[in-house]
């Protein structure tokens, strides 16, 4: 079995425009399926990685109205990889606007890695807007979590961690942040380029619990790399503009919503035991941990659950389905 087989088939948009939010930032949104169905917004993750075709693919195109769009930054929104004006509560703001502009009462809210922090940050900022929450990959920003990432990696892909930490001086790579901020935020084009592929393709390099040579080289285009290495550079320096434990002391705000949450058991880039710590906080969620996979919503084993889940909720209204 191939993701092909888990997820719907190809579809198109059946509306697409541009969403001037600032005097800085333009942002890319596109509507599917059907109209007349359950409003779902998909988050996409990174930050900065941004959608692609296969992000519509989760959801029944005759059950749901799919919204996805390209935050601030990324993907097709311009401009690409810009950190001005670029905060988690600005990103909140954005999908209200894109609620009003599809004349939305409310939605599913569907989100993976930052996507997961970005939902739980917009549900528990705007629950009257929400239905309820498809999560996958949770990263809840502690200084534990980003410490992991820029140094705990490396008990698990030691080369592909040799490569990130050696694009910079040896002097530099007690502080691998700031050394790539810098670096990325030069005026040398060149520079700034190869720092964020060097940032980027270490992430693609460790996604997945067997490591594929496509989505590396994916993560290494200066398209995605431009995004992916400034702005998860930018969120990572501050703290994604969340107070600290934020998103576990909000959950209150979000109890009353039926909540699903999925995450690999090998998921080195977001480690499981923050999804039971948001699970534990949250007992009428329900969580998945699947035995045989990392940390990309494209592994067979977390797309076959996604999709389950959105399925069920279209049948019933509720995760109960996934337990």
């Amino acid at each position: 079995m191939t993701v092909d087989d888990v997820l719907y088939p190809p579809l198109e948009p059946y509306r697409s425009g541009r969403l001037a939010v600032d005097a800085v930032h333009t942002l890319y949104w596109e509507a599917c399926g059907n109209p007349a169905g359950i409003p779902v917004i998909f988050l996409h993750g990174g930050p900065g990685a941004g959608i692609s075709p296969k992000s519509r693919r989760f959801f029944n195109p005759a059950h749901y109205h799919i919204i996805l769009f390209d935050q601030r930054g990324s993907g097709q929104s311009t401009p690409l990889g810009e950190t001005e004006a670029n905060t988690t509560p600005l990103l909140i703001e954005d999908i209200e606007r894109l609620r009003a502009l599809m004349g939305i009462e409310q939605w599913l809210v569907f989100g993976g890695s930052w996507g997961s922090t970005l939902s739980l940050a917009y549900a528990q900022a705007h629950p009257e807007r929400c239905l309820g929450l498809v999560l996958r990959g949770i990263w809840l920003v502690s200084d534990e979590e980003i410490d992991w990432w820029l140094y705990g990696l490396r008990q698990f892909f030691p080369r592909e961690w040799e490569a990130f930490a050696g694009h910079v001086n040896p002097e530099e790579r007690q502080d691998l942040l700031g050394a790539y901020r810098r670096r990325m935020a030069s005026p040398d084009r060149a520079v700034a380029v190869a720092a964020a592929q060097a940032w980027s393709r270490y992430e693609g390099s460790c996604l997945e619990l067997i490591p594929q040579a496509s989505t590396v080289d994916a993560f290494g285009s200066e398209a995605v790399a431009l995004g992916v290495g400034r702005l998860e550079a930018h969120y990572f320096a501050h703290k994604a503009f969340l107070r600290p434990q934020q998103l576990l002391e909000d959950v209150p705000r979000i109890a009353h919503l039926p909540g699903f949450i999925v995450h690999g058991r090998y998921d080195v880039i977001c480690p499981v035991r923050y999804a039971h710590a948001l699970h534990d906080a949250w007992p009428g969620s329900v969580l998945q941990v699947v035995p045989d996979a990392g940390h990309s919503s494209y592994e067979v084993g977390i797309a076959k659950r996604l999709v389950a889940a959105c399925d069920a909720y279209a049948a019933s209204g509720n995760f109960s389905a996934m337990r």
